[in-house]
């Protein structure tokens, strides 16, 4: 296989594997602890929450940036 195939699709796998993982653990610590959505009023917790689910997403989308930033040769 080429290199260039190998690249490209090695950086598809890790863009999947990276977004399965966020959303597993944001959504998994969320609903386990009951902290996606605040019932009677917001909590310290979900405040905390949305905090770290806004800090995580913008960090996996600079990963995501620097995943993709390299040009790809034109054949």
């Amino acid at each position: 296989m080429e290199d260039d195939i190998k690249d490209f699709l090695k950086r598809i796998v890790w863009t999947v594997f990276l977004m399965f993982l966020w959303l597993t653990l944001t959504l998994g610590i969320g609903a386990y602890n009951d902290l996606m959505v605040p019932h009677t009023t917001v909590t310290v917790g979900n405040i905390i929450f949305y905090i770290w689910s806004v800090a995580s997403l913008t960090t996996l989308i600079y990963l995501f940036v620097r995943i993709w930033k390299k040009k790809f040769p034109h054949g």
